[in-house]
Parts: structure tokens; C-alpha cells; sequence
């Protein structure tokens, strides 16, 4: 089945499932016979506050089914429900939007600096889900504090004022921590390194660099660590020389920058459930010189999104 004939069926069990939910009678007084009324039939806030229970990909779709769905989608009861709830500290106030749908998109288009501009915030536009990226500035990089190993540096390319950029170091670390409660509960994640390099770049061909996510206060030997590589040209056999380690690739974004995958993690979220997560990236075997890479931060978005 194409993708596009799985997304159709799937909405029109939605909209079955809406209906049978929602199934309501009206007393035919001739016959005296129970009819069925239709969905229409609902006020248009009732089925404004149903749709507002799905997803901003479904209420789009649902819009499709008639003129009163159409109208009850565009209604700010839906798309309040999308919106992160602290979304007035995060829209600059000189903004102005004609709805609550237009600043999802807004939001979903745009990201937004926040903790002092040392993190940005999006939403991912499908289902709602909060996307976060942490800056340089947001962690922590052996030798960072020694100009001749790392400089700070203006990227008009980047979400942030600054990059990191590699001058040379023998050891190369660097770590990173988000506490889940900025993150969307019930919700798997997946934490990105995101760099490119510049034009004099070395020491990372045929590296492997050892990579883990975990919560913080548990032994992050236990949480699977992976191994990836910043070369990109790796050579394919050093995977079985270095004792048998199937090394991950960077991947081009959209943007023009590059990304490796650091490791997963699910959010449960909840009051009562919230972590700090650690994201290491770490590589202390080789002793040659490493230089050449810019970091622009870490990247953490609901597994499967690109």
C-alpha cells in the first residue's frame, strides 16, 4: 500500500470512528422510528472542541469532509489545543495574528529563542509535538574554555548568535542535558548533533566516536552506547577493522548542515515523571590532533521526523 492510500484509509477510519462515537438519534414523530442524525448536525463548537482531541494532521483532513467541518477547524478551540500553553512568552508582542491557526503555523514555520536565546523551540507540524535545539552555549566542551582549541564565532547560517568551532584538540568531548518537562510527554525522541566542517578539516577519517543518551544519575555505559563517525567519505571495511563497530554516517539536512544521530529516549512526562537526559559524544582513544568542525548545537525532535 503507497503511502498516500494508507494516509487516505486511515482518515476515513477517523471519520468513521467520529461518527460512530458520536451517533446521535432524532425522534421521527410520524413513524416513531429512531434516525440517525448526522455529524453536521452537531453545533459547529461541539464538533470544534471533538476535533480539537485529534491531531493538527487529522482537524486539517477532517476540514475536507464538509462546509461545517471547514468552518469548525478554523475555530480558535481547535488550535488553542496545539499550541504550547506558555505560548505568550514565547511571540514577541509586537506580532499580531488574526487566529490561534495562524500562530501554529507561525510557530511551526519559525523557531523561537528561548533561556536567554541559548535554546530555540519549534513544533512539529503534523502532530504538535515540541521540537528543541540546544546551542553551544547550552554545553558542556572539553578544552572550550581555551581559545587555541575552541572559538566562539558569529554564523548568519545558524539559529544562534554564535558556533563552536574546532581549532584542535587530542581529546574530544562534548555533552549536553535537557530536563524532559520542555518536552512533549508519551513521546519518543531522538537527539541530533548538528555541525559541518569547514575547509581545513582532519583526524575524524575512519574515527569511530563513541555516542550514548541516557537519563542522568543512571550509568550511561548501560544505555547502549553507538558509535559514529564525522567523515562522511569513512572508508565502508573500517567497520570490521575496528573491532566490529557498525560506525554511523552523517547525514545533510534541508539547511545545508549536517547531522548524526546521538541516540533515543522516551519522554513520559507527567507531573511526577520528568528527567534530565544527557547526550555525550565522546571519542578519548585516538591521541592525533582533531580540528575542522563547527557545532551548532543539539538537535532534539520526535523519532522519525526530519
Amino acid at each position: 500500500m503507497t503511502k498516500t492510500k494508507f494516509m487516505h484509509e486511515h482518515f476515513r477510519k477517523l471519520v468513521q470512528r467520529l461518527k460512530k462515537i458520536l451517533r446521535l438519534s432524532a425522534s421521527d414523530k410520524s413513524h416513531g422510528v429512531a434516525e440517525p442524525l448526522s455529524l453536521d448536525d452537531l453545533p459547529e463548537e461541539c464538533i470544534s472542541i471533538i476535533i480539537s482531541f485529534t491531531s493538527p494532521l487529522d482537524a486539517c483532513v477532517l476540514a475536507s469532509v464538509s462546509k461545517t467541518f471547514e468552518s469548525a477547524v478554523k475555530s480558535d478551540i481547535v488550535w488553542e489545543k496545539f499550541i504550547p500553553p506558555e505560548y505568550e512568552s514565547l511571540i514577541s508582542q509586537s506580532r499580531d495574528f488574526s487566529s490561534k491557526k495562524e500562530l501554529y503555523f507561525a510557530l511551526c514555520d519559525e523557531s523561537v529563542l528561548i533561556d536567554d536565546g541559548k535554546k530555540c523551540l519549534w513544533i512539529e507540524k503534523a502532530n504538535a509535538k515540541r521540537c528543541i535545539m540546544l546551542s553551544e552555549m547550552k554545553l558542556s566542551i572539553t578544552w572550550g574554555n581555551y581559545p587555541q582549541s575552541w572559538q566562539w564565532i558569529p554564523d548568519p547560517q545558524a539559529r544562534f548568535e554564535t558556533v563552536a568551532e574546532l581549532l584542535g584538540v587530542c581529546l574530544f568531548e562534548i555533552r549536553g542535558r535537557i530536563n524532559s518537562y520542555i518536552l512533549s510527554p508519551r513521546t519518543r525522541y531522538s537527539a541530533y548533533i548538528v555541525f559541518r566542517k569547514t575547509d581545513i578539516c582532519y583526524g575524524f577519517e575512519n574515527v569511530a566516536v563513541e555516542v550514548v543518551v541516557g537519563v542522568v544519575g543512571q550509568d550511561l555505559e548501560e544505555s547502549c552506547p553507538r558509535y559514529v563517525c564525522f567523515d562522511e567519505a569513512t572508508d565502508e571495511q573500517f567497520r570490521w577493522r575496528d573491532r566490529g563497530k557498525n560506525l554511523v554516517k552523517p547525514e545533510r539536512r534541508k539547511d545545508g548542515w549536517m547531522e548524526i544521530k546521538l541516540g533515543e529516549f522516551f519522554n513520559e512526562g507527567g507531573l511526577l515523571n520528568y528527567d534530565e537526559i544527557e547526550m555525550v559524544a565522546l571519542e578519548n582513544k585516538q591521541s592525533h590532533w582533531k580540528r575542522g568542525l563547527i557545532i551548532q548545537g543539539i538537535e532534539i525532535r520526535p523519532a522519525n521526523i526530519r
